[in-house]
């Protein structure tokens, strides 16, 4: 039986979710490829900056993870270069591989907007696990600093900036202010003379969310001892200050930044139209052309729902993104007709440190506390134990060869 090779590139979310919804059918042969040879579990980022996770929480090999499925899938680490679609293969730096269907799932990074001078160089961003880890260093190193000032009478105030007030930066700051405020009596009262400061250019925090969530998440950063500054345009950075352009100076010891993304897109020698987050604009079934089987899920493509309006660049919308693709891909081989992609987001979760979220499901269901962050953990649980398990498979497949 002619098998069609599907090649999936990036092992994020919605590369993974792809491999998941195509692996069980046996018309397909799959190749995954990543730069990196683990998945980086993201929306967990801000408990392993904080010191709460460790690093295996929140990595996953891919070639163990790609093993678990069977001989049909496989995992190749390389640099992907561009993509040429009318030879219908994909350009690495080490040679090309071809393919019959392809996913984009690239995914996306920070975004240093270039117009805030001083941003790139002295501020950290979470998108990348390298950077993350340098952030919880750098955490860790300053909460040290801290209990070693024991002896000063009055030690001077130690400033975290987080840059953008979104779910990411309200997170990490959330998680920081919690481990301070629970350890203080361990690690020494110098340890409260950390201050956390998020600071956003919009309105509120969370923009976009709903008034529930916003005012949950307010009150409780807050009562964590956050600072809040909305309205708030950052000018530049220095080392040391951040400059708003209302002329207020932040001194700041470190600087984290989550204002916003760009997508990491590829060379194509066909023409792609892009928006100005750098992301593909596809056509209504996700495809970068009509008559090229070529798809692009996640962070990397622009997302609707079926009112035209922007979706969250969230690990849903990319797993959503990519189980519609390998539905329509399945469709297409069958002969049967596929609609356009029209998702929606079913429910947001704010982890805001230790036992306590907020989160609210299908517009209708609204919890906080405790209660929220059971049902947070219970979803974050059920996603790492289905990797684990597929993971433990392919690590004795390898064991066993």
């Amino acid at each position: 039986m002619h098998q069609e090779h599907i090649v999936i590139l990036g092992g994020g979310y919605g590369g993974l979710r792809a491999v998941e919804h195509l692996a069980g059918d046996p018309r397909f042969r799959i190749t995954l490829i990543d730069r990196h040879p683990y998945h980086y579990l993201q929306t967990e980022a801000y408990g392993y900056i904080a010191g709460r996770f460790d690093i295996h929480d929140i990595t996953i090999d891919l070639a163990n993870w790609c093993r678990g499925f069977g001989d049909r899938v496989t995992f190749r680490q390389a640099e992907i270069t561009g993509v040429d679609p009318e030879a219908r293969e994909v350009v690495l730096e080490q040679g090309r591989i071809g393919y019959d269907s392809l996913i984009i799932a690239t995914g996306a990074r920070t975004n240093f907007f270039a117009f805030i001078k001083g941003l790139r160089e002295n501020s950290y961003g979470v998108k990348n696990l390298q950077r993350a880890f340098a952030f919880r260093q750098t955490f860790e190193q300053l909460v040290y600093t801290k209990v070693e000032e024991h002896r000063d009478p009055a030690p001077a105030e130690l400033q975290i900036a987080i840059g953008g007030a979104g779910l990411s930066g309200v997170e990490i700051a959330a998680e920081m202010a919690d481990v301070i405020e629970k350890h203080h009596k361990t690690l020494g009262t110098n340890a409260k003379k950390i201050r956390i400061t998020l600071i956003d250019a919009a309105d509120t925090i969370l923009p976009g969310m709903s008034s529930y969530i916003v005012n949950r998440t307010a009150k409780r950063l807050e009562s964590l001892g956050i600072r809040i500054l909305t309205n708030a345009f950052i000018d530049r950075v220095e080392d040391g200050a951040i400059h708003l352009k209302d002329g207020t100076a932040l001194p700041y010891r470190f600087m984290i930044f989550t204002g916003g993304i760009i997508a990491n897109t590829l060379q194509s020698d066909a023409p792609l139209e892009t928006n100005r987050l750098g992301q593909i604009v596809p056509d209504a079934y996700l495809r970068l052309s009509p008559h090229m089987d070529v798809y692009a899920v996640g962070d990397c493509v622009e997302l609707k729902d079926a009112k035209g309006t922007l979706l969250p660049p969230t690990a849903q919308t990319a797993e959503k993104s990519a189980e519609y693709v390998a539905a329509s891909i399945r469709k297409r081989l069958n002969g049967d007709p596929v609609a356009p992609f029209h998702a929606k987001v079913d429910g947001v979760f704010v982890a805001l440190g230790g036992h306590y979220a907020v989160g609210e499901l299908f517009g209708i269901i609204r919890v906080s506390g405790y209660t929220a962050y059971l049902l947070k953990k219970l979803i974050t649980k059920g996603y790492y134990l289905g990797l684990k398990l597929r993971i433990n498979t392919g690590f004795k497949k390898r064991t066993e060869a």
